[in-house]
């Protein structure tokens, strides 16, 4: 089954205005599968260079000019998977550039630190990027049609939405723990020459058992053995191989508000259920309310990012244990998610502190009958 990505058509519409464009993404999220989708619809000469080969990576460190006129050759289409294997790419590419402006440039990697940093200086004002995340709602729905999307909730829930998992239903248990062991903790690891894989999956297991709390990192050090500083720095290396994100306590104006809160989320819940090996249905769960939140907040984020609708994300708390699940800040309005997968528990106003003191746009209850609404509104 193909599925057609949402950015497919904002991509094409880049194509040959003189900038390469890339694409940013976890590992298995389908970059490289997305890359094919838009060679096929070409009709123009086109190479692929794909940087698991050590020929190619060989040939692209360090290559002058004389030797892009020969790889470039007749080709009017230069595709580049996974980049961030080459030392250096970011001067290779601004040469190609600079030197080729009528062919277009195509790059795929799956880690967001060693190719900021690779290529943030040298293709200044030279690239589109585009970030992938895993098969959202909207894409399913126009690849799938609304009630299968229904449907498969409970299912999404479980074994979240890579691609592989979405179009191989057969062992999605298998497919996930592959992901998870295989390519989980390639870049991680790779980032600053990491040695310490069982510290990784120590912090990931307690990020699991904590999804939807707040955290502290002073309890995590002490949790898997090692010190604050150490733990912070991999929650930030894991945020930026699109592993986990972070959300920030909200706090301005209130004294009462917390302020160095924060809670951390998965970017896909069936990454979250591999690291600790559940598997178990919803009925059988104790978890299902964080797993309810933790797939909304994920589902509103990628409809964000795909339809440049930016705006910052929080959480809110105070002292006195009033609180919201999730905020939104845009324009200098809020608008306020409150996530609830059983419809009778249900708070039906804005906690009132917060109500007088900010400019609120909507306050949503979001539920399993309701949330697709709330995913793109």
């Amino acid at each position: 089954m193909k599925i057609e990505r949402t950015i497919q058509a904002s991509i094409e519409a880049k194509m040959f205005k003189g900038k390469a464009i890339l694409i940013t993404g976890a590992r298995q999220v389908g970059k490289s599968t997305l890359l094919k989708q838009l060679m096929e619809k070409q009709d123009k000469n086109i190479l692929l260079l794909e940087c698991d080969d050590p020929v190619i990576r060989q040939t692209l460190t360090d290559i002058n000019l004389a030797e892009i006129k020969t790889l470039v050759a007749n080709n009017k289409i230069i595709v580049i998977d996974e980049a961030q294997l080459i030392p250096g790419i970011g001067r290779s590419l601004k040469l190609m550039i600079d030197n080729n402006p009528d062919i277009q440039i195509l790059v795929s990697g799956s880690s967001a630190f060693e190719l900021h940093n690779s290529l943030n200086e040298p293709l200044t004002g030279r690239k589109f990027e585009y970030h992938l995340y895993p098969i959202s709602t909207e894409e399913l729905i126009n690849n799938n049609g609304i009630l299968s999307v229904k449907q498969s909730l409970e299912q999404r829930l479980i074994f979240g939405s890579y691609p592989d998992i979405i179009t191989n239903k057969n062992d999605p248990k298998e497919l996930l723990l592959n992901i998870t062991e295989s390519y989980l903790y390639k870049d991680v690891l790779a980032i600053e020459n990491l040695r310490k894989p069982m510290l990784i999956n120590k912090l990931l297991t307690a990020l699991a058992l904590q999804l939807g709390s707040e955290v502290s990192y002073n309890e995590l050090a002490q949790i898997v053995g090692s010190d604050t500083k150490t733990v912070e720095k991999y929650i930030d290396l894991l945020e930026k191989c699109y592993v986990v994100f972070r959300l920030n306590a909200f706090s301005r104006n209130l004294r009462n508000e917390l302020k160095k809160s924060k809670k951390i989320y998965f970017y896909d819940n069936g990454i979250r259920n591999a690291i600790l090996r559940n598997f178990a249905p919803i009925e059988l769960r104790n978890d299902v309310g964080a797993l309810w939140e933790n797939f909304f907040i994920t589902e509103r984020i990628k409809y964000n990012h795909y339809h440049n609708h930016y705006a910052n994300y929080y959480f809110w708390r105070t002292t006195g244990q009033q609180e919201i699940d999730f905020v939104e800040e845009a324009d200098g309005q809020f608008a306020l998610f409150e996530m609830k997968w059983n419809p009778k528990r249900i708070r039906t106003s804005i906690p009132k502190s917060f109500k007088d003191t900010y400019s609120v746009k909507e306050f949503n209850i979001i539920t399993p009958e309701n949330y697709i609404d709330f995913i793109f509104n």
